[in-house]
């Protein structure tokens, strides 16, 4: 027997900006730490599972802004997305970690940031935190930037170099 679960929709989950600009004023008013990251979240594999789980621990909500497939087409290539923005903005939604994401479609996310007015501004890593984009925004309105470990090797850029080798071969 299937024990009875809590779980939302995932369209439950899938949000325009500015619903969640509502959502969120209502979650900060009832003293909630919302956590902010983004990401292109191309090919979903383990290392994007626990980067998200990481950073929903940081607060009480998780927010994730997702690249639009144009975006990503600008910063990693015409033959990027693999996968369409549609359908990972349903593989995020689907993770427990998550409680709701938004799609964005400029080169960064700080317009994002500018509405959700997150408590702790997320980033892998691998970012210099002087670099990310609305660092400065979210800690002059008191909030932090937390940088979260990345596993060692697993990127998407990878799984696609190791899918191209393979069928090459």
């Amino acid at each position: 027997m299937r024990a009875h679960r809590t779980s939302r929709l995932l369209e439950d989950k899938i949000k325009s900006l500015g619903q969640l600009s509502k959502i969120t004023a209502r979650l900060r008013k009832c003293g909630k730490r919302i956590v902010f990251t983004n990401g292109c979240f191309d090919i979903l594999h383990f290392g994007h599972a626990k980067y998200l789980q990481e950073a929903a621990l940081l607060g009480d909500v998780l927010v994730v802004a997702v690249n639009s497939d144009s975006s990503i087409k600008k910063i990693k290539g015409k033959d990027r997305p693999i996968v369409d923005e549609k359908s990972r903005l349903r593989m995020i939604a689907a993770l427990e970690s998550v409680d709701f994401v938004t799609l964005f479609s400029q080169s960064t996310p700080i317009n994002a940031i500018k509405v959700i007015k997150p408590s702790i501004l997320v980033k892998g890593a691998d970012w210099n935190k002087a670099n990310i984009v609305g660092g400065d925004f979210v800690t002059g309105c008191g909030g932090k930037v937390k940088s979260v470990k990345l596993v060692k090797g697993l990127s998407t850029t990878n799984l696609i170099k190791k899918i191209a080798k393979k069928s090459s071969g």
